[in-house]
């Protein structure tokens, strides 16, 4: 139903994806009055079909759904209109012209837009649809009726009305299909990933998530192997060396691994074209297009510049001091309400007889923090309003410590009361693995049970509902029969703190960093916990990766070049993690098992001391990108630098012309 506009000159034959968006309204009841006024949903379906896009409507149980595609043309269209900047063959990011698509680099699966890209054009053309005559024009849904005033997007009108209920992009079921059956469902090789086919279908901020989760299981793969080794094999007379050298060995590893990380980050970003970018470069075009007007402007006094530079200054200032307030608060709250919580559980935990009452005081433990913590976040969301953050990106990271710093006393306090009560590293190891093994197990359940049971429910009450209404025949089976209600009835990907901030990768970065801290800080006493970690992330891979395709809908695609906050965290860990196994080594080992302060605490010193410079010295000695990257970069700004001096000197050419 409908059809495209015609494709403009230059641009290349491509192909409709399918329908990518879905956009959710109300069933219209069969006994609904006739008027003078027009059925906004009908209006609607016009309007979309005259932007330029395919229109379908679908009737389905719960509602009635609109799903849209696009032409190449029409989204080539949509993205010159909303001046889109895109990657060039010369590295300078430039606003997209249709009739100049040959100029622009395409994605690594030969498509011009990314899928991020081609959602904001949709979106645009759909919020872009606006009333362009020179009355109101009366709309009317079932018996209401209301007014599209000028000039007012109809989408948003709609939206307010509570007609439209959901704009939401929907699954592309032969690629779906496709990275069921070669990605999701695929078990010969664990921790290969179609990184690539993910980012064209996900794009890149869940891209990247997965890239950091399949490296980091390809990495841990080391250390378990060498902690297999210390567990299992008797080193006779060296044996009271195994674990600092075990020590030695792992923190170096971390400091590699997010080292080479860095690197493939770059290497990724490189590919997609994402980071070839010159930002010194990015508004070189307005600069240049008001070169020759600023000439002519009259230049600010100097009181001017002093006093904009001052109330930048204390802006800045007034910022920072809003965060350290904020952050203060966290602490305290952290100190003066976790902090009993915890060691109150520790307590229990140690009067607890039996190995199965502890397994369950731990599960009922993880359980309760999980709606504690919560609560902390929301507190935290309410006061990151009140910082003055530069954007959502800032936001989302004050969020990410303000969380984190949460999760962190609630996950390893409890391990640093046993190690601190006993000095038994026999005991703090099995304190570890009941944690790890019963955290483990608990958040796949929740984490894959949960979006399946929001699903059936919505899905019971859909059919219920159905076989309750006069137009459903009785006896007649109700059941859900297109892709795109069950879709809409799917739990979407959003975080568990602060939604309007992160999307689901919150969670599973907040799930990877406790896993990373708990193995790394506490490795001395437990070297097999890094086989536990590569299993676990072995399965988590497959399991988010159906979770993705199959339990959830389509998560909106948002812009992210690197991991973000979360890798300082990573890098915090490491640091941590060498003051906590200097203080398990000096306090709880030595080869009877234990150690004897004098000559120990000096050794640990030292060691301390030499890991931290391997810590800060190793960072150096690994480049951050690849050297065909820094290449690429380097031949893209004399590049630039070459174009933008004929704009510029032709501009300049220009005003001499008008002056003379």
């Amino acid at each position: 139903m409908g059809a495209g506009r015609g494709e403009g000159e230059g641009a290349v034959e491509e192909e409709a994806t399918g329908y990518e968006v879905g956009i959710v309204v109300p069933k219209l009841s069969r006994g609904a009055a006739a008027g003078p006024a027009e059925d906004c949903v009908a209006r609607l379906v016009r309007e979309l079909e005259g932007a330029g896009l395919l229109v379908e409507r679908v009737r389905g149980v719960p509602a009635e759904f609109i799903k849209l595609a696009a032409p190449m043309g029409t989204l080539g269209r949509a993205a010159a209109e909303m001046q889109m900047k895109k990657l060039t063959y010369i590295g300078m990011e430039l606003q997209f012209e249709w009739d100049q698509v040959a100029a622009f680099v395409r994605q690594p699966d030969g498509s011009l837009f990314s899928w991020r890209e081609r959602y904001c054009c949709f979106r645009y053309l759909i919020y872009g649809i606006v009333n362009k005559t020179n009355s109101e024009i009366t709309l009317k849904f079932d018996d209401k009726e209301f007014h599209w005033k000028q000039n007012e997007s109809l989408l948003t009108r709609l939206e307010s009305e509570g007609v439209v209920k959901l704009v939401f992009p929907l699954h592309d079921e032969i690629k779906r299909k496709q990275l069921l059956r070669n990605w999701a469902l695929n078990w010969l090789d664990f921790t290969w990933q179609p990184i690539d086919d993910i980012y064209s279908y996900f794009g890149t901020k869940i891209a990247t998530y997965f890239a950091f989760l399949g490296m980091y299981t390809q990495w841990l793969f080391f250390p378990a192997f060498f902690g297999l080794a210390t567990q299992f094999i008797d080193f006779g007379s060296l044996q009271w060396l195994v674990l600092p050298a075990f020590f030695i060995f792992v923190i170096s590893w971390a400091v590699f691994f997010l080292q080479f990380w860095k690197r493939k980050n770059s290497a990724l970003l490189a590919r997609w074209g994402i980071n070839c970018s010159l930002s010194e470069y990015k508004n070189m075009g307005n600069e240049l297009n008001s070169f020759g007007d600023s000439l002519t402007i009259e230049e600010k006094k100097f009181d001017d510049v002093s006093a904009e530079k001052r109330k930048l200054q204390r802006n800045e200032w007034f910022g920072v001091l809003l965060r350290i307030r904020n952050n203060a608060i966290i602490v305290l709250a952290i100190i003066c309400l976790q902090l009993p919580f915890e060691l109150a559980y520790a307590h229990l935990y140690e009067i607890t007889e039996t190995e199965v009452m502890r397994y369950l005081l731990t599960a009922i433990y993880l359980v309760a923090i999980q709606y504690y913590t919560r609560i902390g976040g929301k507190v935290s969301v309410n006061l990151i309003k009140y910082e003055n953050n530069q954007g959502e990106e800032s936001s989302s990271a004050s969020l990410v410590y303000k969380v984190f710093g949460l999760y962190f006393m609630q996950s390893y306090i409890g391990l640093f009361y046993h190690a601190s009560l006993y000095r038994d590293i026999l005991a703090l190891r099995q304190v570890l693995i009941q944690r790890l093994i019963v955290s483990q197990v608990l958040e796949n359940l929740i984490e894959n049970s949960i979006p399946y049971l929001k699903y059936s429910y919505k899905k019971y009450i859909a059919v219920h509902k159905k076989k309750h209404e006069r137009e459903s025949p009785s006896g007649k089976s109700v059941r859900l029969s297109t892709r795109v209600e069950k879709e809409y009835l799917k739990p979407s990907y959003t975080a568990s703190i602060g939604a309007e901030l992160e999307d689901g990768l919150f969670d599973d970065f907040l799930e990877l960093t406790l896993q990373f801290g708990m193995i790394m800080m506490f490795a001395c006493a437990f070297p097999l916990i890094f086989c536990f970690a590569a299993l676990n992330n072995a399965t988590e891979i497959r399991a988010d990766a159906l979770k993705l395709l199959v339990m959830l809908r389509r998560p909106v695609p948002r812009a992210a070049a690197t991991i973000g906050a979360w890798l300082n965290i990573f890098q915090f860990l490491v640091v941590m993690a060498i003051c906590t196994n200097c203080l398990l080594l000096v306090c709880l080992y030595d080869a009877e098992g234990n150690w004897r302060i004098e000559p120990g605490l000096a050794a640990i010193l030292i060691m301390e001391h030499a890991l931290l410079l391997i810590k800060f010295g190793f960072s150096h000695f690994v480049p951050e990108e690849p050297a065909w990257v820094k290449a690429n970069r380097v031949r893209y700004v004399a590049q630039a630098q070459i174009v933008c001096s004929k704009q510029l000197l032709k501009s300049i050419s220009k005003l001499d012309a008008k002056l003379d």
